[in-house]
């Protein structure tokens, strides 16, 4: 059974939330001065007080006033969490144990593991080798919780949401980056943001599919000159654009027209993570959100003492300014117009863009900027990741693509998909969420539990030599939680739960145990904080592979054109799990891409 306690109140703890972009420094800071400064200084006082003189003791005693400071502290701390635990009927969250102090050994592995393993398969390591789904990492003898665990992540995410929030530590990593945005604040803000932005994820918003034609049109085309002349394309890069200028006229009414811009090119000196880059505005715009996005995942990996390689240098705010600068003009035009319009007694039009609407609720340009960049990466993140690796899979398995192809021609024919003939798409609806399942946009998410402890529920079932008692999750501390393993766990899925069968989602019976467990699938997490926009992107992707099947009959893969440094280890193939099978390298900053890119070779379909 489940223990139960009282609600925190949210509001409580609202305003113990940093609120300025360099509060990480003072936090790093005071953290330091606690640890190393402050024992030195009590000792040398109680040295003065009792008449001590320390003489050349002074070095050894104050060193060693640290580490006893130090040791004190964490004991003390132990032994509150001891009998918070008892008194809340829970044991504590296994923790993991180095061989050095504080870990640092564990944590130099996993650093090392994470440059050539698969995908989180160092995590998946620790969770086998400790037999429990739920781990306290203790870094630096700080808690830290990482878990693959449904019945927990289903507490932090629904259940038990008022014991959480997005919290102090996420908000010190991507102040710079997301600002005011719905991303990155909690309690009234964010309910106030996501208020705001929800009218424009409505049904009849999100079936303007005018603009995924538009859009979609265009990147065909790109595609149609292709495989003219059988060039391999960085389809990744491509439907990052796609989604990025369909969402940009959602959004504020504007084409970016990163369509029409530079492509990469096959074999390029210039390269990113996430595939080749260019050197227009595009290529700068998206290195910039790429880069910044990478220094997040690295700050989150490094815990709470990242402050300490960024003291004299933010390193994010070289690409936030970059973004900023993207962003802020479009800002302060609507502002103006706005200004513009009051001034000669005009209302705004009812149709307004996001932007807009966004604009008659304050004349801030920083929490306008903030808001905007929050959703605009998630509308071109989500997407793109959802169709690079729906057009990897169909290019794994060519009866996926023909049955796909068949099942469009069947419903839609040549004409642009509605509303009502994506609904009739059963076998690309499960295609969409197979392919959610086992590559959900963001693999990794995290959660920080409220200046209060709690327990969580008993673990599910993955080890079975588990203890089935709940567990005591300390106060303001990190909670990781990996949809991708979770969504991978034979325990919950099956024996093949690493492969791809759309099947799954046909079958009645197989579908059963999801529909009696929803919450073992969360691709758009789930909760209050579910995605808004998971209408948005569901059918901006159908509509696009509507387009693309009406349009294309085969998907190869091209390993000639992929970075050399991007193709799967070949270690890989004796492992187990995907990574198996692999052809490409799933990675992930904030949200899953392919490194390297997608590279691939469309044949045009004949005319029947």
């Amino acid at each position: 059974m489940e223990v139960t306690q009282p609600t925190t109140s949210p509001s409580r703890f609202s305003q113990m939330v940093p609120s300025s972009n360099n509060s990480f420094r003072v936090r790093i800071i005071k953290d330091i001065l606690r640890a190393f400064v402050v024992p030195p200084v009590v000792l040398s006082l109680c040295a003065r007080v009792a008449h001590l003189r320390l003489g050349w003791w002074s070095l050894p005693a104050y060193l060693l006033s640290i580490v006893i400071t130090a040791v004190a502290r964490v004991q003390y701390s132990d032994l509150v969490q001891a009998r918070e635990a008892k008194q809340l009927g829970a044991r504590p969250i296994p923790r993991v144990v180095g061989k050095w102090p504080g870990n640092i050994d564990v944590m130099l592995r996993l650093k090392k593991a994470f440059a050539s393993s698969y995908i989180y398969d160092p995590y998946l390591e620790l969770f086998e080798e400790y037999q429990s789904t739920t781990l306290n990492t203790r870094f630096l003898w700080a808690d830290n919780i990482i878990s693959m665990d449904q019945e927990h992540s289903k507490y932090v995410l629904a259940t038990g949401f008022g014991h959480f929030w997005r919290g102090t530590a996420q908000r010190e990593r991507m102040e710079n980056f997301l600002g005011e945005g719905i991303f990155n604040r909690d309690d009234e803000k964010w309910k106030s943001h996501r208020a705001l932005a929800r009218p424009f994820f409505a049904r009849d918003r999100i079936s303007d599919f005018d603009i995924f034609d538009k859009y979609a049109s265009s990147t065909l085309s790109i595609l149609s000159d292709k495989a003219t002349y059988n060039e391999a394309c960085d389809v990744q890069d491509l439907y990052a654009r796609f989604t990025i200028d369909a969402a940009s006229e959602f959004l504020f009414g504007q084409n970016l027209d990163t369509l029409s811009g530079k492509l990469p090119v096959a074999g390029s000196n210039c390269l990113s993570d996430r595939g080749s880059t260019t050197d227009d505005t595009w290529g700068t715009f998206a290195q910039a959100f790429e880069s910044a996005q990478n220094i997040i995942m690295l700050r989150a990996r490094a815990g709470t003492i990242w402050p300490l390689f960024e003291l004299f240098e933010d390193k994010t705010a070289p690409y936030v300014n970059i973004i900023k600068g993207w962003a802020d003009p479009l800002v302060h035009r609507t502002l103006e117009r706005k200004a513009a319009m009051q001034k000669a007694g005009l209302q705004n039009l009812e149709d307004k863009t996001f932007l807009e609407h966004l604009a008659d609720s304050t004349d801030d340009a920083d929490i306008i900027r903030d808001q905007l960049l929050n959703i605009l990466l998630a509308a071109r993140d989500t997407t793109a990741c959802l169709l690079t690796y729906v057009t990897y899979f169909m290019a794994l398995y060519p009866d996926v693509a023909r049955r796909l192809r068949e099942e469009v021609l069947e419903h839609c024919g040549d004409n642009a998909p509605t509303y009502e003939s994506i609904k009739q798409l059963r076998y690309m609806k499960a295609v969409i969420e197979e392919t959610l399942r086992l590559y959900p946009p963001v693999p990794l998410n995290q959660r920080q539990s409220r200046p209060m402890s709690c327990t969580l529920p008993p673990p599910d079932a993955t080890f079975p030599t588990e203890s089935r008692q709940p567990l005591y999750m300390p106060k303001t501390t990190t909670f990781f939680y990996m949809p991708l393993l979770i969504q991978r766990n034979q325990k919950l899925w099956g024996a093949d739960a690493d492969e791809f069968d759309p099947e799954r989602w046909l079958d009645p019976n197989r579908l059963a145990k999801f529909t009696s467990n929803p919450m073992m699938y969360t691709p758009f997490s789930a909760g209050p904080r579910i995605c808004i926009g998971q209408n948005y992107a569901l059918n901006e992707a159908s509509f696009f592979l509507v387009r693309l099947l009406q349009q294309f009959d085969t998907f190869t893969l091209a390993p000639d054109a992929q970075p050399q440094s991007s193709l799967p280890p070949a270690h890989w193939k004796y492992g187990t799990g995907r990574q198996t099978v692999e052809r490409i390298r799933p990675e992930a900053a904030m949200t899953l891409f392919v490194k390297g890119g997608l590279w691939v070779r469309l044949g045009k379909a004949q005319a029947p």
